[in-house]
């Protein structure tokens, strides 16, 4: 039942997206206006360090535009319709994995643009591409979670600035680390680490999510 409602209200996210183009071109015209104009302001004096930070700095804030909507436009009616055909559980479920998709996306149209843009750095692609599946998902899960927690507020934006940030910031920091680690080796030594902490950041949101949503629906 619960995979059911979950595959329902991400199709329902998906036509609702289609339907409004202007905000994924906004976004889409957003992430690649930053990064050409990055490499023009980091052409001369890129390394591989600024590289690796601009790419994870430039993804963060485009999650942070492309997820922070997910509970803003929905309407109060929505929330009373939702209410009447789905567990809360489901919401924030379908939430979750509809922004992953979405910040997936995004987060490999970044990588092929700073490709061609900014050229080819990587030593160890797998590891990288892990890194980027890791990150999409904690971004997604996180800012998803904070999305819902400002939406009750009357200033959103600047609310989910300020929640997101101490969780994001480690799971950044590793990221960074990771990513570092397939610019600068082929072989995956010292990963171990940085890998169980992405992987216990993505799972303990999706528990707190599953577990406090429905105390946040009910307000």
């Amino acid at each position: 039942m619960l995979i059911k409602e979950v595959k329902t209200l991400i199709g329902k996210d998906i036509k609702l997206e289609l339907k409004q183009k202007y905000v994924l071109n906004g976004i889409l015209l957003y992430l690649l206006s930053t990064i050409f104009v990055t490499y023009l302001a980091f052409e001369e004096v890129l390394t591989t360090e600024t590289w690796n930070s601009l790419f994870w700095i430039i993804l963060l804030f485009v999650g942070v535009n492309g997820i922070g909507k997910s509970f803003v436009q929905e309407s109060p009616a929505r929330y009373i319709y939702y209410y009447t055909i789905a567990s809360p559980q489901a919401v924030v479920l379908s939430k979750i994995l509809y922004n992953l998709l979405l910040m997936a996306i995004l987060a490999l149209l970044s990588f092929g643009m700073f490709l061609l843009l900014m050229g080819n750095r990587l030593v160890n692609l797998e590891l990288f591409l892990l890194a980027l599946l890791l990150g999409s998902f904690g971004l997604s899960s996180i800012l998803t979670m904070v999305a819902a927690i400002a939406s009750r507020a009357s200033n959103n934006f600047s609310l989910m600035a300020v929640l997101s940030f101490p969780i994001i910031l480690p799971l950044l920091l590793t990221l960074m680390k990771l990513s570092r680690l397939a610019l600068t080796g082929s072989d995956w030594s010292g990963t171990a680490g940085p890998l169980v902490i992405l992987l216990t950041i993505n799972f303990a949101v999706i528990i707190l999510a599953y577990l406090l949503f429905p105390y946040l629906w009910r307000d």
